[in-house]
């Protein structure tokens, strides 16, 4: 069981509870969270704060991270944030800067528009 000190530190993950492309994607994220510094919260159900009208339509759009200070990472930056701390720091460090980083966010809209194609492309078991 998790402390509210634990909670306090760590990143809340804000993604779309009603898409299953997402969800797929917060399962793989959650079982390589070893450390357990990210709360992954479908937008539909944060708390307020720090869920605002305003963050809740963002929030349709992207996957947003609120870190600790407040401070937030959207979309394909996001992603590389969460690579970092499931394992991955060197790939995200390297991948975070020009021209990948643009790559990233390109290839983050492509899929955040195109989830359904994108799901049968990248999930081909319902467990994934």
């Amino acid at each position: 069981m998790q402390t509210e000190n634990q909670t306090k530190s760590q990143d809340l993950v804000l993604w779309d509870g009603k898409c299953g492309f997402c969800r797929r994607g917060v399962r793989w994220f959650e079982r390589r969270d070893l450390t357990h510094r990210m709360k992954m919260v479908p937008y539909q159900q944060a708390p307020s704060p720090p869920m605002t009208p305003e963050l809740a339509r963002a929030c349709d759009r992207a996957l947003y991270i609120v870190h600790p200070d407040g401070s937030m990472t959207r979309a394909g930056r996001a992603i590389l944030h969460m690579l970092a701390l499931t394992g991955h720091p060197r790939l995200a460090r390297w991948l975070a800067f020009p021209p990948f980083v643009w790559a990233v966010e390109i290839g983050y809209w492509l899929v955040a528009r195109n989830r359904q194609i994108a799901s049968r492309l990248f999930f081909t078991r319902e467990d994934q």
